[in-house]
C-alpha cells in the first residue's frame, strides 16, 4: 500500500544558491580591483647598472680609415698612350723613379715644328744685327767724310780771309762768302747727321732686343715641348711607396688624369667619418684614442672638414708615436674623440632607448631587487657609453640599462 509523503521544503536550497551567487560576485569584484600580475624577466637577460657620481667624460666614437700623412697624386702631363708599366703598387721609389711611359707622335711633331721656329728666329736675329751694323758704318763713314770736308771748308775759308785782310782785292767778295756759308751748311749736315747716328743706334737696340725676344720665346717653346715629352716618362715625385697605378697598357690617357699615388711610409694620419649630429662637438686639438687592431695610438683633431658628406663629417687625426708594425695606408680603424668633462654629475650607462636632453620611462629596481618599477629620467649630455643623469633617480638606484620595449604597456615587472 503506498504511502503519500510530502514534498521537501525549498527554503534551504534557496538559500545555499543565493549564498553561492553572493560569493562569486563578491570574488568578480575583488579579483576586478586586483592589478594583473606583473609579467617576468629572466636576471641574465637584463642588464642592471647603478647610478655614479663624478666626472662624466664625454666622447664621440666613429670609424674612418688609415691614411697617408704625406701623399702624392701623379697626374698626366701631356696625353699619351700606355706603353710599359715598369713597376707595380707596393713597390719603393725615389723621386726620379719611372713608374709609367707613354706614347705620344703628335709630341714629337710639334717639338720638331718648335724647332724650325727657334732656327728662324736665329736666322732672323743674325740678319737684323748684320744689317743694322752695315747701317751703322755706312753712317759713321758719311759722318767721317762729312768731317773731313768741313775741314777742307774751313782751311778755304781761312785762307780767304787771310787774302782779304792782308792783301785786298786778291779774294773776292763772292768767294770769301761762298767759303762761309760752305763751312755753315758742312757744319749743319754735320750735326744733323751725328744725331741720326745716336738715333740709329738707339734702334739698333731696340730691334735688336726684339729678335732676341723671339729667340727667346722660341727656346722656350721648345723647352715646353722638350719637358711635354719627357712628361711621357712619368716619374714618382717623391721618395715613398707606390700605393696605386691601375692602368692597363694600350690605354689612351688625357691630360690631366691621374696615374699613381705615391705615399712616405711611416707617417700616417687617421681620417674618421663623425656622424653630422656628433660633429659639432668636435674641434681641433681634442684628444683622440685610434684604435688599430690590436694596438691603439693616441692623437689630437687637427682638422674638421666644413662640409658634411652622406651624413658624416671628416675629421683627421694627427697620430702621435711610433705606428706599429701592421699599419698601412686605407687600413680599417675606430677613433674615440674626447668631447669634454663634466665635473661632479650624475651618470649611469646608456640605456637603448636614451637620447641627450630626453625624459624617457625607465625600470628601476625596488629595495628587494625582485621587482622594477617604471620611472620617468631626464638626462643630459650624453657620451658612446655614459649620459648624464638630470633627474629621476638618485646615486646607488640602479635601472635596467637593457632594451625593454616589449614591456611598454606595463608599469611593473618581475626579476626572477
Amino acid at each position: 500500500m503506498d504511502i503519500r509523503r510530502d514534498p521537501p521544503k525549498k527554503t534551504k536550497r534557496n538559500l545555499l544558491i543565493a549564498g553561492v551567487a553572493i560569493a562569486a560576485v563578491m570574488l568578480t569584484v575583488a579579483l576586478s580591483q586586483l592589478e594583473a600580475r606583473p609579467p617576468s624577466v629572466a636576471r641574465a637577460e637584463v642588464i642592471i647598472d647603478s647610478v655614479q657620481r663624478g666626472e662624466l667624460v664625454r666622447n664621440v666614437r666613429a670609424p674612418g680609415t688609415l691614411v697617408p700623412e704625406n701623399i702624392r697624386y701623379v697626374a698626366a702631363v701631356v696625353s699619351g698612350r700606355v706603353e710599359d708599366r715598369p713597376l707595380r703598387p707596393g713597390a719603393m721609389v725615389t723621386a726620379g723613379t719611372v713608374i709609367l711611359v707613354l706614347s705620344n707622335p703628335d709630341e714629337n711633331l710639334q717639338l720638331l715644328t718648335a724647332r724650325e721656329a727657334l732656327a728662324q728666329a736665329e736666322q732672323n736675329l743674325v740678319t737684323v744685327r748684320s744689317n743694322l751694323e752695315s747701317q751703322k758704318l755706312q753712317q759713321e763713314a758719311n759722318i767721317a767724310r762729312l768731317r773731313t770736308q768741313l775741314a777742307q771748308a774751313e782751311r778755304n775759308k781761312a785762307t780767304f780771309e787771310s787774302l782779304d785782310q792782308t792783301r785786298k782785292g786778291l779774294a773776292s767778295e763772292n768767294e770769301l762768302k761762298a767759303a762761309r756759308e760752305t763751312v755753315v751748311e758742312l757744319t749743319t749736315t754735320l750735326g744733323i747727321e751725328e744725331r741720326r747716328l745716336k738715333l740709329m743706334e738707339s734702334s739698333m737696340a731696340e730691334q735688336i732686343a726684339g729678335a732676341e725676344n723671339t729667340v727667346n720665346s722660341n727656346k722656350a717653346v721648345v723647352q715646353l715641348r722638350r719637358d711635354r715629352i719627357e712628361g711621357l716618362n712619368v716619374k714618382a715625385g717623391i721618395d715613398g711607396q707606390l700605393q696605386s697605378l691601375n692602368l692597363e697598357l694600350g690605354q689612351w690617357i688625357n691630360s690631366g688624369t691621374e696615374l699613381a699615388r705615391v705615399a712616405q711610409p711611416g707617417r700616417f694620419k687617421a681620417v674618421l667619418r663623425v656622424p653630422e649630429s656628433q660633429a659639432k662637438d668636435v674641434s681641433v686639438g681634442q684628444r683622440v684614442d685610434v684604435d688599430l687592431h690590436p694596438a691603439i695610438v693616441k692623437g689630437r683633431v687637427m682638422r674638421v672638414d666644413p662640409i658634411s658628406q652622406n651624413a658624416t663629417v671628416e675629421v683627421e687625426v694627427a697620430l702621435e708615436g711610433e705606428m706599429p708594425a701592421g699599419a698601412r695606408s686605407d687600413l680599417s680603424v675606430d677613433g674615440t674623440i674626447e668631447i669634454d668633462r663634466i665635473p661632479n654629475t650624475m651618470f649611469v650607462q646608456r640605456p637603448g632607448n636614451s637620447q641627450p636632453d630626453q625624459t624617457v620611462g625607465l625600470f628601476k629596481l625596488e629595495p628587494d631587487g625582485k621587482t622594477a618599477v617604471r620611472t620617468n629620467v631626464k638626462f643630459g649630455k650624453a657620451s658612446v657609453n655614459l649620459i648624464e643623469v638630470l633627474a629621476g633617480l638618485n646615486v646607488g638606484d640602479k635601472i635596467l640599462i637593457s632594451d625593454m620595449g616589449q614591456y611598454d604597456t606595463v608599469n611593473r615587472v618581475r626579476i626572477n
